[in-house]
């Protein structure tokens, strides 16, 4: 699915922006044909130019005369100002042909005062009829105003075509090329795009078979209770320890259940409604007094350093509340008997810092960067004694994350652990 997904991507992009690409070059292709125009035209008119101001003309018992001997190619002596070239013809102000060179040309100028390209009549070569390509452009001589004829000159287009064709074939390697260029980074583009749903696929996916699985077990508990209790008659006492066992399996669901709402619903930054004034100092002691009985219970000390002066910030209290309890109930988990944990506030330039730490088992190097993923749990005996489902660290971990603040781990196997969440003291972004 992924890569017929990443193969569409790849070739959507390559032909959008082969289109871009094709559309581009034809632009540039149709620039360089005007470009190369436009300087043969300034360089035919430069010529023509020339031949006018070598006509000579005077004024003759009050009629005008034109001379045009000195005139190159034109004149008597003709001199060529260079072989492109092709013919040069001289027009009355009527447009009648007075004198030409070159080509045999029309008695009379129908094209007046502007470049054209045109094809000579054709010529037979060998088999085949060939005309040439022209350049032609026709100049209109005037004297204090007034007309006194018109040159025309060509010439050939041939150098033009062929920096044309050189052009067009450059263009015609470099199309493909860059195409395949294209071709190889959108499928690059498309597995980085790709990359994030793959990744959120496969967190689905474990996230499913990981609940499914711890799902099982309650339901297999529940249904074989409930059928020792419908398929055997039983006394009073087994019938509640079966009822009991269905209890305890539905609490356990139910509590599986609680967790994975409260991580869809707070995947993100919280609403504004829900935050209010926080004072750490004061949650966190009622959190110390009900760890220290349960503490007791398990033989452990429970040790709390808590600043006098309450520290307080915009958050939602039942989810932070949440957290640190999740942090404590772990740390008095894995914590031997006669073990030490210690709940510590303090705050540093502009955070809350809450450390919860514990003498217990530790966790292995291996293990800390995946201990915040939903359903992980250490793979040690304490571990899987200790029950629950892998949630307690991946809660806190959104919890701190949609009030802006971030939640570190240290440990050490076989000296304990600490866990720091840091809370911002200003407003909370949202």
């Amino acid at each position: 699915m992924f890569y017929d997904s990443r193969r569409n991507l790849a070739r959507w992009f390559t032909l959008s922006m082969g289109s871009i690409l094709v559309v581009y070059t034809g632009a540039i292709y149709y620039q360089k044909i005007t470009d190369e125009l436009e300087a043969l035209d300034r360089l035919l008119y430069k010529k023509a130019a020339l031949m006018a101001a070598s006509v000579q003309y005077e004024m003759i018992e009050g009629r005008l005369q034109i001379d045009l001997d000195n005139v190159p190619l034109l004149g008597n002596n003709p001199q060529a100002l260079s072989t492109e070239i092709v013919y040069a013809r001289w027009y009355d102000p009527k447009g009648q042909l007075l004198q030409f060179y070159g080509m045999p040309p029309k008695k009379q100028l129908i094209v007046a005062n502007e470049f054209v390209t045109i094809k000579t009549t054709p010529v037979r070569m060998g088999r085949r009829l060939k005309g040439e390509w022209l350049r032609q452009v026709t100049l209109p001589v005037q004297y204090k105003g007034i007309a006194i004829g018109h040159l025309q000159i060509a010439s050939p287009i041939i150098p033009v075509k062929e920096k044309l064709r050189e052009f067009l074939l450059l263009l015609t390697l470099c199309v493909p090329a860059t195409l395949g260029i294209i071709g190889i980074g959108g499928w690059i583009l498309a597995g980085l795009a790709m990359q994030p749903i793959r990744q959120a696929y496969d967190q689905l996916q474990r996230f499913t078979s990981n609940a499914s699985h711890e799902l099982r077990t309650p339901l297999a508990a529940v249904l074989s209770n409930a059928q020792v209790g419908l398929l055997v008659p039983l006394e009073p006492e087994q019938q509640h320890h079966y009822l009991e066992q269905i209890v305890a399996a539905a609490k356990s669901m139910s509590t599986l259940v609680s967790n994975l709402l409260l991580l869809a619903r707070h995947s993100g930054r919280l609403a504004r409604e829900s935050l209010k004034e926080v004072d750490l100092t004061s949650l966190l002691h009622e959190l110390a007094d009900f760890y220290t009985a349960q503490a007791a219970e398990k033989q452990l000390s429970l040790k709390r350093d808590l600043p006098q002066l309450a520290v307080k910030l915009i958050a939602e209290p039942d989810l932070v509340r949440q957290a640190v309890v999740n942090l404590l109930s772990n740390a008095c988990k894995y914590t031997p008997t006669g073990g030490t944990v210690k709940l510590r506030l303090f705050t540093h330039y502009h955070w809350a810092v809450i450390q919860v730490s514990d003498s217990g088992v530790g966790i292995a190097q291996a293990d800390l960067s995946h201990i915040f993923e939903r359903f992980y749990r250490v793979d040690t005996k304490q571990s899987h004694s200790a029950g629950g489902f892998g949630l307690g660290l991946a809660i806190a971990k959104q919890v701190v994350a949609a009030h802006g603040g971030q939640i570190k781990v240290t440990s050490v196997v076989g000296s304990g652990s600490t866990f720091q969440i840091e809370l911002p003291l200003r407003r909370c972004e949202r």
